[in-house]
């Protein structure tokens, strides 16, 4: 079992002027984004915290967030449906897509293609180099919330409020599998362990729950891992330590092959966030932890 020496804050990032719904990589391993309901696409270094650079704005709230790099741009989803297209070199050829009928909840990159989630149930498959909707198919009759790649088995898994969970050919989008009643309420948070085998998913029951995609994912462990909603699942780089967050305004760390609670991150004892916490990303750079939340902070986590 991974022990864990330390867990501290390093910093609470401040300046977004709304609750803070998405985080990504950026150009820089040094470096990531956030997206929040003022509409801002900020950057931040962890070197150098302490001040974001402003990349871009749209006129609503944003949802979710992905770092293109290779095409210098950044893919926003906003809470009316919108795609942006944001070109950071020429921002006079951001393009904005009004594509689903509601708010984008989740957006994923696989090869040359991104795929977006919709509030209406469709999952939308654009190409990246056209930057326009190639394919679209309705895959629920409720909102698709959460979405997970697997490399190694080509799949993805999308996680709806209608509980359950999709899992799908990456490359054909052939419906390989239902994990139906999933959770006892909508499925909010997902991730593949990063060899492919287990596939963890969260959701508005508070429940963790892991399922082997060997055994036709066959659920191999279930408990009440927080006292509201799981927001977001994150691994560490070497996999060994998952992270969830929480309506609970907590932030827990788990042991990923036991699935034993480690840590728990809260409001006193840590100084964590006083809200809701809506996003991780662990970073590749210095193993550090990063969590946005409602209260309209980042905060960085130092683990050891």
């Amino acid at each position: 079992m991974p022990k864990l020496a330390n867990i501290k804050k390093i910093a609470q990032l401040t300046g977004h002027n709304a609750a803070i719904f998405a985080l990504s990589a950026s150009a820089q391993p040094t470096h990531f984004l956030s997206a929040a309901g003022d509409g801002w696409v900020v950057e931040w270094d962890l070197q150098q915290p302490e001040t974001g650079r402003l990349l871009a704005k749209v006129e609503t709230q944003i949802f979710s967030v992905l770092y293109l790099p290779a095409m210098g741009q950044v893919v926003v989803g906003n809470m009316n449906g919108g795609v942006h297209w944001v070109d950071l070199k020429q921002p006079d050829r951001t393009l904005n897509v009004l594509h689903h009928q509601k708010g984008v909840y989740g957006i994923e990159r696989v090869g040359e293609w991104v795929f977006t989630l919709g509030g209406e149930g469709r999952l939308s498959r654009w190409s990246i180099a056209e930057r326009r909707s190639v394919e679209s198919f309705q895959l629920s009759n409720r909102s698709l919330r959460a979405i997970a790649h697997s490399p190694e088995r080509q799949e993805l898994a999308v996680g709806a409020s209608d509980h359950n969970i999709y899992v799908l050919d990456a490359n054909t989008l052939e419906l390989k599998h239902v994990i139906e009643r999933a959770h006892d309420n909508s499925v909010f948070a997902l991730h593949y362990h990063p060899d492919g085998d287990l596939l963890y998913s969260g959701g508005r029951d508070a429940h963790l729950k892991v399922w082997d995609a060997h055994l036709n994912f066959a659920n191999v462990s279930s408990q009440p891992a927080h006292l509201y909603t799981i927001n977001d699942i994150a691994f560490h780089p070497n996999g060994q330590l998952l992270a969830t967050a929480s309506r609970d305004r907590t932030i827990k760390i788990w042991d990923a092959a036991t699935f034993q609670l480690l840590k728990v991150l809260d409001t006193i004892r840590d100084g964590g966030h006083i809200n809701s916490v809506n996003r991780l990303f662990w970073s590749n750079y210095d193993n550090c932890l990063i969590s946005a939340s409602d209260d309209r902070s980042i905060i960085l986590w130092g683990v050891s």
